[in-house]
């Protein structure tokens, strides 16, 4: 049994990550909504800041995602602000209250 299409599942995880990463929410919003490392390592990657723009307000502008297994999927988006495109990757994995929570999550770093 899913709680969610998984359409709406991953959008919605993406717009609250991209949220925190840019700074428009506080980290411990997603508390409630990360399991494992996740949370730890989105703390981190929200204080270097990697999605943090002036001016422009960042975006997903498209989303995709491969399900590993009916419980679990590996979700993929690409971040736009202005002419930036960034890439942010997360795995989300249902648990046995069939709530869907995040359990790992990458930010690609632009390259020099």
């Amino acid at each position: 049994m899913r709680s969610a299409p998984h359409p709406v599942t991953s959008d919605l995880f993406a717009d609250r990550l991209l949220a925190v990463l840019s700074g428009q929410r506080p980290v411990h919003w997603m508390l409630r909504h990360t399991a494992g490392r996740a949370y730890d390592e989105l703390a981190r990657l929200a204080e270097r800041g990697l999605l943090r723009t002036r001016g422009v307000r960042p975006v997903v502008r498209d989303i995709g995602y491969y399900e590993a297994r009916p419980d679990a999927l590996e979700v993929f988006a690409r971040i736009g602000a202005g002419d930036q495109l960034r890439a942010l990757a997360f795995r989300l994995e249902q648990g046995k209250d069939h709530r869907w929570r995040c359990t790992a999550i990458e930010v690609g770093t632009p390259r020099p």
